[in-house]
């Protein structure tokens, strides 16, 4: 049976198994990120992997059962690679466990002996109650010292940092930033406190950051890594990002980044650096939820609720032919998220399609993208090749990061040029006059000339 809170003294050295019951393993340990405000959140479990006499990452996520006497985790999908512990890292039994600190109620210093984790209602687990060891309060040398439960925020750590004292510091005091405020507080310190900070990043909060930053501040900290870490952090960004930031780099390095890059992340990267900037393919990413007609109702809704997926693509499904990776079969038609929650559960979402949203082609202009994600109100637009395959999909903030200025981020400058700021952006300049686009004449064609809005109905 699996709990949903356990202490973490307890686990040590218990075996580790995959789910058809072959030992994998024994935990060494359970890595945390501090936090700012909250206790800290439990990234996952250090595995001892058998026979290899290395420390593997377990994300919590393929953790399936935490016993007194086993552990089950989803072995298979593990990389084996040898754990890097970051700045925001902490290893519970190592460097938690015997750390003294202040109790805030009482004033007196307590020893940490054993930490319990505990998993909330949405699977996310968390350092919940510590278990302390207070000083003696009887002269008698006999006899064990006092212990109470606290709760994270009732002790005051000693905090002994190592040689990345500032980038830890930094790190947990900004944990709680979303990427984009982070990119800004990041860009705020002096170059070298910056990189040795991203040094100390996991790959995936690194990757998010990336994404909120110029690319000529991306170029600066990839060029900063050696190839394996450039690598592994491009493998955890958006293929679009991906593909724009390695645009930037001269032919050679960015061959080199693509062959060690995860196979099928390369492989999306290099399709989308065969379009030109400007152009929609260009602009989509290749990440669009895509289902077949059979799929029902409840499980396309299961795959929108997925933590993983950006809001902008969780607006909707995508229905294609067979196969179902970009490049797929033939594109068929989308279902918008409201659409979804009007119809029954088993019901098929070939049957509520809605195919009036024209898809754009990869060599539809920018502009023309722009104009019909605002003319008819649409937060994501298909995009298909020659062959009539979706291969991506553009959303709203794919395209405001290209036609914002480039320094748009910078605060004081746009605070200093808001009054005079007019149409014209860093990447297109918008028209005064709207005259009719390809897309849209096309549309009027379709519709009999009525002008109506291809996505005009939103369920």
């Amino acid at each position: 049976m699996s709990a949903s809170k356990v202490f973490v003294a307890r686990l040590a050295n218990t075996p580790v198994f995959d789910p058809d019951g072959d030992r994998v393993g024994r935990l060494r340990d359970v890595i945390v990120n501090f936090r700012s405000e909250h206790a800290p959140h439990v990234n996952g479990l250090l595995v001892e992997a058998s026979g290899a006499r290395r420390l593997v990452f377990v994300p919590m996520q393929l953790v399936t059962a935490i016993g007194s006497a086993q552990l089950i985790v989803e072995w298979d999908e593990v990389d084996t690679r040898t754990f890097e512990q970051r700045g925001e890292e902490v290893r519970v039994l190592a460097d938690v466990l015997d750390r003294t600190g202040v109790l805030r109620d009482k004033k007196v210093r307590a020893t940490i002996e054993d930490v319990a984790i505990e998993e909330d209602d949405a699977g996310d687990w968390s350092i919940g109650q510590l278990y302390l060891r207070l000083p003696r309060t009887s002269k008698f040398t006999f006899g064990k010292a006092p212990t109470r439960y606290a709760d994270w925020d009732e002790i005051e750590l000693d905090i002994e940092p190592g040689d990345e004292a500032q980038a830890t510091q930094f790190l947990t005091a900004h944990s709680e930033m979303e990427p984009s405020d982070l990119a800004d507080a990041l860009l705020e310190l002096p170059e070298g406190r910056r990189l040795a900070v991203v040094e100390e990043m996991p790959d995936e909060r690194l990757a998010d950051v990336l994404e909120e930053m110029h690319e000529d501040d991306q170029l600066v900290i990839i060029e900063h890594f050696d190839q394996e870490r450039a690598a592994d952090v491009l493998d955890q960004m958006q293929p679009d990002d991906a593909a724009d930031l390695i645009g930037r780099l001269d032919a050679a390095k960015s061959a080199a980044l693509l062959e060690l890059m995860e196979p099928e992340e390369a492989e999306d990267v290099r399709m989308l650096l065969e379009f030109e900037p400007n152009t929609a393919g260009g602009l989509m990413t290749t990440d669009p939820i895509i289902v077949s007609a059979d799929t029902t109702i409840a499980e396309a809704l299961v795959l929108i609720r997925r933590s993983e997926i950006a809001p902008a693509l969780a607006t909707a499904v995508f229905v294609t032919a067979s196969p179902y990776e970009p490049p797929t079969g033939r594109y068929l038609g989308l279902v918008h998220f409201q659409r979804l929650l009007r119809y029954p559960p088993h019901e098929r979402v070939g049957s509520i399609l809605d195919n009036r949203v024209e898809p754009a082609h990869t060599s539809t202009r920018d502009i023309d993208v722009v104009r019909s994600l605002a003319r008819y109100d649409l937060v994501a637009l298909p995009v298909i090749d020659d062959d009539d395959r979706l291969v991506g999909v553009i959303t709203v903030d794919d395209v405001l990061d290209h036609i914002l200025p480039d320094d748009w981020r910078a605060k004081a400058a746009a605070d200093d040029n808001t009054e005079g700021l007019g149409p014209v952006t860093a990447a297109i300049s918008l028209p005064k006059q709207a005259n009719p686009t390809p897309i849209a004449t096309e549309v009027r064609q379709r519709t009999g000339g009525t002008g109506r809005p291809p996505g005009g109905d939103r369920g």
